[in-house]
């Protein structure tokens, strides 16, 4: 077990303030919190980073000494800082969901290896439970010809501003592909609309699965349609600055969520779901568990992501305790 400190930065947010809770649990005295908000992190007996600076982050870790892993539980502009850990051998958990960020890390893989570092990448609820939803009904299959993902969250969570933010931005994007009624556990048969999420563009490398789509519905059964009429209306600067500050006002529905994988390969057919409540507790469970099985050492050197590390493969299972549920949707319920 590695004994130096984890860094965990926006350790005071929605997410970040579930991993630094757990892994404080678990590693008593050996966590350090750091944000942008000097006064939250030194609060918390923390420090202040800003992840627009990857090199006011290197003196930050040269100066703490003794960091073994970071957890970023907010997205910066590139890959600097993950290439500022990974250079010094600083293992990386990455809760980002954009793109085109987790693409930037995937280029440091070389870097990762060289240094003894690992950086595990789409680690959550969506990035993160879905990849390993998915790989599980891959295997099913005996290798899928086409995966759907459907991510149902609850309008009633109240998210981070920067999960608000990310939502509108990334509704503005054209629908890749059309809706799907599909059936959720708990929630019955619902209308989810095509949406960004990575997973859809890393799995087709990981798994070799040609076409992978990701859905998206919210609890709410009335605001749903509404949110996604407004799709072309959200490529204006101006809308999307209203409608986020809308979402961070109004909180019609719970803070349930449901996560469901549907693997095709030719008429064979497999599907599993995850249901629980509180999706950025959730976020923040998933990324705290990677962490300490990468500080176990039984993760390998370079950049992986979730549904590439077999050791991970049981995390769902893991969840049980905290409330979430997992079911396979074609035969009798997993335990």
């Amino acid at each position: 077990m590695n004994l130096g400190r984890i860094l965990v930065v926006g350790g005071y947010g929605a997410v970040g303030a579930t991993v630094a809770d757990t892994l404080g649990d678990w590693f008593p005295g050996r966590i350090v919190v750091a944000g942008r908000d000097e006064a939250k992190a030194l609060r918390l007996g923390g420090v202040r980073v800003d992840v627009t600076d990857p090199d006011g982050f290197r003196r930050t870790l040269d100066g703490l000494g003794d960091i073994a892993a970071v957890v970023m539980c907010v997205e910066p502009p590139d890959a600097g800082i993950a290439h500022a850990c990974l250079e010094r051998g600083v293992h990386l958990v990455d809760v980002g969901a954009t793109r085109r960020l987790l693409d930037g890390v995937g280029k440091l893989d070389g870097l990762a290896a060289g240094s003894g570092a690992t950086a595990v990448l789409s680690v959550g609820v969506a990035p993160g439970l879905t990849n390993l939803l998915a790989r599980r009904a891959d295997e099913a299959v005996g290798g899928a010809e086409r995966i759907d993902l459907t991510v149902l969250l609850g309008a009633g969570e109240r998210h981070g501003a920067d999960a608000v933010r990310w939502t509108v931005e990334h509704l503005a994007e054209p629908a890749a592909a059309r809706p799907l009624r599909v059936e959720l556990p708990g929630y019955g048969p619902r209308t989810a609309y095509a949406f960004p999420f990575s997973d859809q563009y890393t799995l087709p490398r990981t798994l070799g699965t040609a076409q992978v789509t990701t859905r998206l519905c919210l609890d709410s059964r009335a605001l749903t349609p509404t949110l996604f009429a407004l799709r072309r209306a959200t490529r204006r600067p101006a809308v999307r600055q209203a409608l986020t500050a809308v979402l961070r006002r109004v909180h019609a529905g719970g803070d349930g969520f449901a996560v469901r994988a549907d693997a095709r390969r030719g008429d064979r057919r497999a599907a599993y779901a995850l249901t629980g409540r509180a999706q950025s507790r959730v976020t923040g469970l998933v990324a705290a568990y990677v962490t300490r099985e990468l500080l176990a050492g039984s993760l390998p050197a370079g950049v992986r992501h979730i549904e590439q590390l077999p050791a991970l493969a049981r995390i769902p299972e893991a969840l049980a305790e905290h409330g979430v549920a997992l079911r396979r949707l074609d035969g009798p319920q997993e335990r």
